[in-house]
């Protein structure tokens, strides 16, 4: 299998995405070329820049939401471990639970199986 067309699209997406947010980090520029092939079934679709656009704000929002949620539980779990013993209160399962729905979100960002239920 010749992997060089896919790498040369890996490199223009990320060039593109550069363009879009110039003020990203390398680092950044790779996980939302991650996300960005992840959520489209069709790589060819990102050579239009209305696409690539759409697209990109879609996975913005979504990150930025999945981010977002990640850092309001972290508090919550934070508060509880400092709560002393968990007894396991009805809140605090719910809160565990939380948790570990938000972490399946932040996976989905990582993941072709997007499931934001």
């Amino acid at each position: 299998m010749n992997n060089v067309g896919f790498d040369m699209k890996c490199h223009e997406l990320a060039e593109k995405v550069s363009q879009l947010r110039p003020e990203l980090s390398p680092t950044d520029v790779a996980r939302l070329c991650l996300m960005i092939l992840n959520q489209e079934e069709n790589p060819s679709r990102l050579d239009d820049p209305a696409a690539l656009q759409s697209i990109w704000q879609n996975v913005s929002f979504r990150f930025e939401a999945a981010t977002d949620q990640h850092a309001a539980v972290s508090r919550e779990l934070d508060t509880l471990l400092n709560d002393g013993p968990i007894e396991f209160s009805p809140d605090q399962l719910w809160t565990l639970l939380r948790a570990v729905k938000v972490q399946g979100q932040m996976l989905d960002l990582y993941t072709k199986d997007v499931s934001f239920a």
